[in-house]
């Protein structure tokens, strides 16, 4: 696993346990886990894992990596960064595309196109290291596939 993977699922982790209100919180709870990560570097990975503050009980912000924000469309920039890190390998039967990631990734990719409203693609299900992406009538796996490459930076 990469140092950026552990990196991130430890963030993520963190994250739902427990209530971190900024960055600097983050990066010293990192630190407690051996593993040292710049303020810039914790900024890159939230925004890659989709993070968003969101206001306690209390009312106090904090981060939370939402399972879907359909209502949050993921920047153009944002999902070629993920799916040009992450992506491995991409292929399609019917309306259906596979996309192969490094271990602990397939769900950042999923969140990403999930968020994109990505033109012909219904929905993805992730796992690990594989996600599942859905052409819908108007497109077919072969064309959902092209694009999907393209985005991740493969001819």
């Amino acid at each position: 696993m990469s140092d950026k993977t552990r990196r991130q699922q430890t963030i993520s982790r963190l994250v739902a346990h427990h209530e971190i209100a900024n960055q600097a919180q983050l990066v010293e709870l990192l630190a407690t886990e051996d593993i040292n990560a710049t303020q810039a570097t914790v900024s890159r990975d939230l925004e890659d894992l989709g993070a968003v503050k969101v206001r306690s009980r209390a009312g106090a912000t904090m981060y939370a990596i939402p399972e879907l924000a359909p209502d949050r469309l993921a920047p153009i920039d944002q999902l070629r960064r993920v799916m040009g890190e992450w992506v491995a390998d991409i292929t399609c039967s019917g309306n259906l595309v596979i996309v192969r990631t490094p271990p602990g990734c397939a769900h950042v990719v999923a969140s990403a196109l999930d968020r994109s409203g990505l033109e012909g693609l219904l929905g993805t299900v992730a796992g690990d290291d594989t996600l599942l992406c859905v052409a819908d009538e108007s497109t077919t796996g072969a064309m959902l596939a092209t694009s999907l490459g393209e985005l991740a930076g493969r001819r």
